[in-house]
């Protein structure tokens, strides 16, 4: 969707840019460009079960370097 303003006669360049600001304003397509922002896609159940083993096998070398005495 893209959004047009046309210069009218003896139009300053400040009052185009403020109808352009405007209309971006009024079309929605910022508020939709915020809500993205953050958005994250979903894992994939692999990838998220590989995570989970990685935690666990750094959870487990950590309490074995502590009862050893390295930590």
């Amino acid at each position: 969707m893209a959004i047009e303003v046309r210069k009218k006669d003896g139009e300053s360049p400040n009052a185009i840019l403020y109808n352009f600001t405007r209309r971006v304003k009024r079309s929605g397509i910022l508020k939709e460009v915020r809500s993205r922002k953050y958005h994250d896609r979903p894992m994939s159940r692999i990838k998220r079960r590989a995570s989970a083993i990685h935690r666990e096998e750094k959870k487990a070398d950590i309490e074995r370097q502590k009862k050893l005495g390295l930590i």
